[in-house]
């Protein structure tokens, strides 16, 4: 692709997005950045977020990391259908009941504000280090197949990219981006059958052959029942569900989406539809996954190994779109790492101000200006946040989802077991010791992991976040307050 080609398509695909921003901002009321009036199409916001849920950390480890991991994600896969029923079944209605913008407010009606602002600071830290990590892999990606052959310093990548998403989200927010991602959502799956048809038609297979290939493959095998394997079935099953309640149900950047919906009845068929929705296309990248090393292989293509695991996975995908797959897969594979780069970042970056904004700044009690004013400032704060995480962890190495799921397993541990806390039991707290509580949950998860894999050879894996939870929930007992007996 020449530099020419690839500066059109940003100019068109950036067009596409201020035209809807400036659609959906032409009634904007005081809180439109915030709930986007209450008044989002629940199909098109489920639909939307494909691209928030999927982002490029998807688009290119869950097809690389096969060749190692072969189909145990699909467990995984399991496990957060049943984490979207709950959310469903569960959260939504609370979320609805209490009329919350942000999330994290309802900690302050069941607990009190030290548990609430506890929460809320879980939350921006993990979302913060997650949108980094996802946005680090997009523009390394981007540094790789494009701009580093035009000289293009990756920290010039990194605040082009911050910008754009300003300027489309500046004005309305979420309003904007429930449009916005939706089209994106669009583009990212396009870009996958693009990716297979064009597999398909190197190897000279009908549809019947490409599916047959598929299910014959060393790699394609779904189901791990070893018990100290970190990819066992329960263990990704359990994972699964409780990163999904967490974050997806506990995440103000997915469920934003979900509270602009006008009524509860809708939501929930947000939330069901969107379940479907990003299960299959997961499903679907593993699928391609196969295909990948498949292609390889009849291509004679070899890849870096080191004691048996394939090199940088992640640097799968991209490889075979730019050398393999012609001038329309590398337009396509170009398309689609922007589209899931603006879709997860842009929810990431709104979800952070509002958070920070309602949480610690108390945002909703001040004048339309002053509130303004202040949303900007965090907005702009925000991106300033994202630049220095994605420039510390530039170097980093291995499948990026992994680290961040990792990540997750002690950031969100504490936040899923103070709302397991919440829901499920009727316990009042000494507020004081939950700053302590939440922190030594999460130390004492990193010690028990270190301690079972060096003497037992046994991998929590993604099931960090339910010993995290465990641990939470054990010590806000401890610090439950007593009743008072007359």
């Amino acid at each position: 692709m020449t530099a020419t080609l690839i500066v059109l398509i940003i100019i068109c695909y950036f067009a596409i997005l201020m035209l809807i921003a400036r659609l959906t901002s032409r009634h904007n009321k005081e809180n439109s950045f915030f709930d986007g009036d209450k008044s989002s199409p629940w199909f098109l916001v489920s639909f939307g977020m494909i691209g928030s849920g999927i982002s490029a950390v998807s688009l290119v480890s869950i097809p690389g990391n096969v060749g190692n991991d072969n189909l145990y994600y699909f467990q995984f896969i399991l496990g957060t259908i049943a984490g979207y029923l709950f959310i469903a079944m569960v959260l939504v209605p609370v979320y609805y009941k209490l009329n919350v913008v942000s999330l994290y407010s309802y900690l302050n009606i069941r607990f009190g504000t030290i548990t609430y602002k506890t929460g809320s600071v879980f939350f921006l830290v993990s979302q913060s280090f997650g949108a980094a990590l996802r946005l680090l892999l997009s523009i390394k990606i981007l540094q790789f197949a494009f701009f580093d052959q035009f000289n293009i310093p990756y920290y010039f990548t990194i605040i082009i990219v911050l910008v754009l998403i300003w300027l489309y989200t500046n004005k309305s927010g979420i309003k904007t981006i429930v449009w916005t991602d939706a089209l994106q959502s669009l583009f990212l799956i396009t870009v996958i059958f693009i990716s297979i048809i064009a597999i398909q038609q190197a190897l000279h297979l009908n549809i019947a052959e490409l599916f047959t290939a598929i299910r014959n493959h060393p790699d394609f095998k779904v189901f791990d029942w070893k018990l100290n394997s970190g990819s066992n079935f329960f263990k990704q099953f359990i994972s699964g569900l409780l990163i999904t309640i967490a974050l997806v149900g506990l995440d103000q950047s997915m469920m934003q989406k979900t509270l602009t919906i006008h009524n509860v009845k809708s939501a929930r068929k947000n939330v069901f539809t969107f379940s479907f929705f990003i299960a299959a296309a997961q499903t679907l990248f593993l699928g391609l996954g196969i295909l990948l090393y498949l292609f390889m292989e009849k291509q004679g293509i070899s890849w870096t190994r080191s004691n048996g695991q394939f090199i940088n996975t992640d640097g799968v995908y991209p490889y075979l779109n730019l050398h393999y797959f012609g001038t329309v897969g590398s337009i396509a594979f170009f398309v689609g790492v922007v589209a899931s780069t603006f879709a997860s970042i842009d929810s990431c970056i709104t979800a952070l101000t509002t958070a920070f904004s309602y949480d610690f700044l108390n945002i909703q009690h001040v004048h339309s200006e002053k509130k303004i004013r202040l949303k900007n400032r965090v907005l702009i704060a925000v991106n300033i946040v994202m630049f220095i995480i994605v420039m510390a962890f530039w170097n980093s190495q291995g499948a990026i989802i992994t680290t961040i799921f990792k990540i997750a397993g002690y950031t969100y541990g504490p936040l899923l077991g103070l709302y397991l806390t919440g829901l499920f039991s009727k316990i009042s707290i000494h507020e004081k010791w939950v700053p302590l509580a939440c922190v030594s949950a999460a130390f004492l998860t990193w010690l028990l992991n270190i301690y079972f894999i060096h003497q037992y050879q046994f991998d929590f894996g993604f099931m960090n976040i339910l010993v995290n939870a465990l641990l939470t929930i054990i010590f806000l007992i401890c610090i439950k307050k007593k009743k008072n007996v007359n």
